[in-house]
C-alpha cells in the first residue's frame, strides 16, 4: 500500500491499535517546560507512579522566565515560583534541564532542533501547541495537554485518534521580499483556522524543497494556526545538513545508518491524502494580519475585506481599524522580533541585513530577543549587536518574551505591535495590546520606517527614495 510521510512515521510509532478507537503512539521525545509540567509531575507524586523513561525527556525554562538580568531572582512570585517547581522537580525525577543560566537554555522549539535533539522519523510532544515546529525535520511532533504529559512521563506513550492526513503544495518561485513566514500566514488566511481541525498536514513542492531548516521550522510552527494538529515536510539533504554536527545528533557510522533511514521518510508516489489544497508562490506577497487570530490575514498592499459578521466586527472593534483601510503606512510605536517562530539566527541575519546603516524612527520601540542563548552568542559573533545597537534596538537575552502576556515583556494597552510572533488574540502581548503579525524582514522595515512598510524591491525603493 502506498503511505504518505505522515502514515510511515506513525505506524512505526503505533504500539496497539484499539479496534474502532484511538491506539497506543509510542513518543520518542518528551519535551516540558515550567508551565505545563508541574502539575504533570504533582500527578505521579499523587499516584506513586515512577517517571517511565527519564532520558527521553528534555526540560528548559522559557514562557515565565525574564529576558532581562536572568542571573538574578526572577521579580514576579508567580513566574519565579513555577521555574523553581521545574528546577526541584526535574532534579528529583533526574530530568535534563537547561534552565536560566545554562548555555542551552532558550526557547523549548528552538533550542531542540539546534541541539540535534530533534531528528527525522521521531514522534515528539510538549506541553505546548508550538510543537509543531519539530514537524520540520519530517517528526511527528504535536502539542499535548497537563494531563498528556502526565501519561507521557508514566508510560512513554499518548493515547490518541488517528488524524486524517492534508497535504498543502505551492509551487513556484516567491518574489523578493517574501520570507517562509508569509507563506504560511497567505495559507491561513486563504483557508481558515479551522481548515486543519482533525488533521496532520504534510507540506510539499518546490517553495518548501528549496527553504532553509530555519524556514521550514516557522512555516510548521505556526500549522496548529489553521488547526491543526501539526504539520511536516519531508526531510531532504537540507534536513541532514543541518542535523549533522549537532551536540546530540549521531555520528559517524550511526549517523549514515540514519540518513539511510531519513531517505525513505517521502511520501509514496500515488499514497492518497484526505484532502489536498494547491497555492501557487507568484500569488504570495508581504503578509500582515489585521485582526485577532492568524487568518485574519492580508497582502501588505491590500485592504481590510468587509465582512457582516459580529465576530468580525467585534475583532476590527478592538484593533481600531475599519474595513476597507489599509495598514500599509499605519504608524507603529511597537516592534518585537523573536518568539519561537521566528528567533532563529536566520531570522535576525535578515532583519540586520536589512537595518544596517539605518536607525530605528524615533516613535518606535523596537525588541530583539533570541530563541536561545546559542542565538544570542551569534548574534554577538556575527556583528548582527553592533548594527542592532547602532539602530537604536534593544537586545534582550533568551525567552518566549513579548510572544505572550506570561514575562515582564508586555506591549501597553491600545498600542499596535508588529509582532513576529505566531498569535494575535486580544491580550496575546497584555492586556488591550493590538498584535500585527509579520515577518522579520517586514518587522524590521517597520521599526526603522516607524509605519508599516512594503519590503518588496520595487517598493523599498520608492519608501528609501522618499527618506533622501
Amino acid at each position: 500500500m502506498k503511505k504518505t510521510l505522515f502514515d510511515k512515521v506513525w505506524d512505526a510509532h503505533v504500539v496497539e491499535r484499539i479496534e474502532n478507537g484511538p491506539q497506543i503512539l509510542y513518543i520518542d521525545k518528551h519535551l516540558i517546560h515550567e508551565v505545563t509540567s508541574p502539575q504533570a509531575f504533582a500527578e505521579l507524586e499523587s499516584r506513586n507512579i515512577p517517571l517511565f523513561r527519564k532520558e527521553q525527556v528534555v526540560a528548559t525554562a522559557d514562557h515565565n522566565v525574564p529576558t532581562e538580568n536572568q542571573h538574578l531572582p526572577i521579580k514576579d512570585a508567580l513566574s519565579r515560583k513555577q521555574v523553581d517547581m521545574l528546577t526541584a522537580n526535574c532534579e528529583k525525577h533526574d530530568v535534563t534541564l537547561y534552565g536560566l543560566g545554562h548555555k542551552y537554555q532558550g526557547i523549548v522549539h528552538v533550542m531542540a532542533p539546534e541541539l540535534g535533539i530533534t531528528q527525522p522519523g521521531m514522534t515528539m510532544v510538549c506541553g505546548d501547541s508550538h510543537t509543531s515546529t519539530h514537524g520540520a525535520f519530517g517528526t511527528i511532533a504535536f502539542g499535548i495537554g497537563t494531563s498528556q504529559v502526565a501519561q507521557v512521563f508514566a508510560s512513554q506513550c499518548l493515547l490518541i485518534s488517528r488524524p486524517k492526513t492534508m497535504r498543502i503544495t505551492v509551487n513556484g518561485k516567491l518574489k523578493d521580499g517574501v520570507l517562509p513566514k508569509d507563506v504560511i500566514l497567505y495559507i491561513i488566511a486563504q483557508l481558515g483556522t479551522n481548515s486543519g481541525t482533525g488533521y496532520f498536514v504534510e507540506y510539499a513542492g518546490d517553495v518548501f524543497e528549496n527553504m532553509s531548516m530555519e524556514g521550514r521550522m516557522t512555516v510548521c510552527n505556526m500549522s496548529i494556526e489553521m488547526g491543526a494538529r501539526g504539520g511536516m515536510i519531508a526531510p531532504d539533504e537540507t534536513t541532514f545538513e543541518y542535523v549533522k554536527g549537532r551536540e546530540f545528533a549521531p555520528e559517524g557510522e550511526e549517523f549514515e545508518k540514519k540518513v539511510a533511514y531519513w531517505k525513505t521518510l517521502k511520501t509514496d508516489e500515488g499514497a492518497s491524502f484526505d484532502k489536498e489544497y494547491h497555492f501557487n508562490a507568484e500569488e504570495i506577497a508581504p503578509m500582515v494580519t489585521y485582526g485577532t487570530n492568524p487568518g485574519m490575514g492580508i497582502r501588505i498592499f491590500d485592504t481590510i475585506p468587509f465582512d457582516e459578521s459580529p465576530s468580525f466586527a467585534k475583532s476590527l472593534d478592538y484593533m481600531g481599524l475599519k474595513s476597507g483601510e489599509q495598514l500599509l503606512g499605519k504608524t507603529i510605536n511597537y516592534v518585537f522580533i523573536g518568539s519561537c517562530t521566528n528567533s532563529r539566527i536566520e531570522d535576525f541575519r535578515i532583519a540586520a541585513a536589512y537595518i544596517k546603516g539605518k536607525k530605528k524612527a524615533d516613535n518606535v520601540n523596537a525588541l530583539i530577543v533570541p530563541g536561545s542563548q546559542q542565538v544570542a552568542k551569534a548574534i554577538v559573533s556575527e556583528g548582527l549587536q553592533e548594527i542592532f545597537e547602532a539602530a537604536g534596538f534593544e537586545i534582550r537575552q533568551s525567552g518566549c518574551s513579548a510572544c505572550l502576556g506570561m514575562n515582564d515583556d508586555k506591549i501597553p494597552a491600545g498600542e499596535y505591535c508588529v509582532s513576529t510572533s505566531n498569535r494575535n488574540f486580544e491580550g496575546r502581548q497584555g492586556p488591550g495590546a493590538r498584535t500585527i503579525l509579520a515577518s522579520p524582514l517586514v518587522a524590521a522595515a517597520t521599526a526603522v520606517h516607524g509605519k508599516i512598510t512594503d519590503v518588496t524591491p520595487q517598493e523599498a525603493e520608492k519608501e528609501e527614495a522618499s527618506l533622501m
